[in-house]
């Protein structure tokens, strides 16, 4: 991570983040631009932007147990990014790693989310703080396909991205992180645990025995 603010800032911002979900949430309106694009076309917007982008992943319904350690890690992450040469890229909906665009608006970052376009089809909620979303045609939700290629939505989220900051997740956040680094990209990869009521749930909804480890796939991988 880069380090370029005084610590007095750095000091603000991460107390900010601790009470960030009530306090950031009004500034924001609904999405003001939404596309559905290839991970070329999504590529060609980025370059047009100048700007570099700083990709965030973790877990989306599966919630995080302390969201705000969650959006502490964010601030972090951005105290040193000046917004007027970065956006930040998360996966557009506003669960789970979601919560991180409010903080990001804040900062004066500009948000932009890429997701497939079962969200739209399937009435996902979209972030109220994000900037631009870009659906992308695709048949899953990413992560690797039955062949063990990255699915279109993923391909578009390492392609674009500059860095990335992976808070936890589960196997799509490990398919896109471990392509990042093979492509040689910066990963940074914060363990985090899923929520243990919502695993508690689904695993009994599955009638799978009740989970004992709540740290998700990406932390094994990464």
């Amino acid at each position: 991570m880069r380090i370029g603010k005084p610590l007095a800032l750095a000091a603000t911002l991460s107390a900010c983040a601790l009470t960030v979900a009530p306090s950031m949430a009004a500034p924001c309106a609904p999405p003001g631009e939404l596309r559905e694009a290839r991970p070329l076309a999504i590529r060609a917007y980025v370059h047009s932007t100048g700007k570099q982008v700083l990709t965030l992943a973790g877990y989306s319904g599966a919630e995080y147990e302390d969201p705000a350690a969650m959006r502490a890690t964010v601030v972090k992450a951005l105290a040193g990014r000046d917004p007027g040469t970065w956006i930040v890229n998360i996966g557009a909906t506003a669960a789970g790693i979601g919560a991180a665009y409010p903080v990001a608006k804040a900062l004066g970052f500009t948000t932009m989310g890429i997701v497939s376009v079962l969200a739209r089809d399937e009435g996902a909620a979209l972030s109220d703080c994000v900037d631009i979303v870009f659906y992308v045609p695709d048949t899953s939700w990413g992560g690797l396909t039955a062949a063990g290629h990255l699915s279109p939505t993923s391909v578009a989220i390492v392609e674009t991205g500059t860095e990335f900051l992976a808070i936890g997740g589960g196997e799509v956040t490990r398919d896109e992180m471990a392509a990042a680094r093979r492509a040689g990209k910066p990963v940074i990869f914060v363990a985090a645990d899923m929520n243990h009521e919502i695993a508690r749930k689904r695993a009994l909804r599955k009638g799978l025995p009740e989970p004992v480890d709540f740290r998700g796939a990406a932390h094994s991988a990464l």
